[in-house]
């Protein structure tokens, strides 16, 4: 079960050339259910996502650079490309008294959009549950939640612009 929350952004952060990154490439093979193809670095997998904003089933299968590259000819909309940084939450705050179980780390990925989705910047958390999820005061650089806006999901970014 995937637990995260997506937000714009106000601004970037200042160190952004100093982070860890991915570079990323994902197509989409089927909306409904969502089956989703990737490339991050030199490691490729399909995934399939359950229905969801917040919460939802994801399950990642390894795949082969060959087997990436004949399912990406059968992509539907707009592949994506985007340089996704990892920034350590070391300082995360939360409401009510909320503490992160020990040894959970979070993590904010800050996805950076290439054309055609350009400007587009999202930043999400993933979360260990809903409870975590639900008790987390987003960082003040952070602008919109976009957890439950449709237009934000990535398979329905294909299709835009």
């Amino acid at each position: 079960m995937e637990t995260e929350r997506k937000y714009t952004i106000k601004e970037l952060p200042a160190n952004l050339g100093e982070l860890n990154r991915k570079k990323i490439i994902q197509a989409y093979l089927c909306r409904e259910p969502v089956v989703r193809i990737r490339r991050s670095d030199d490691e490729y997998y399909m995934t399939y996502k359950g229905k969801g904003f917040v919460q939802r089933e994801e399950y990642n299968l390894p795949l082969t650079k060959e087997a990436f590259d004949h399912l990406l000819e059968k992509a539907d909309g707009n592949v994506i490309s985007k340089t996704r940084y990892l920034i350590p939450l070391e300082e995360a705050r939360f409401k009510d008294g909320y503490r992160l179980p020990d040894g959970v780390e979070l993590c904010i990925e800050l996805d950076v959009f290439d054309e055609p989705l350009k400007p587009l910047i999202i930043a999400e958390v993933e979360f260990p549950d809903m409870e975590c999820a639900d008790a987390y005061i987003p960082e003040d650089w952070f602008d919109e939640d976009v957890s439950e806006d449709p237009k934000y999901h990535n398979v329905n970014m294909v299709y835009q612009r």
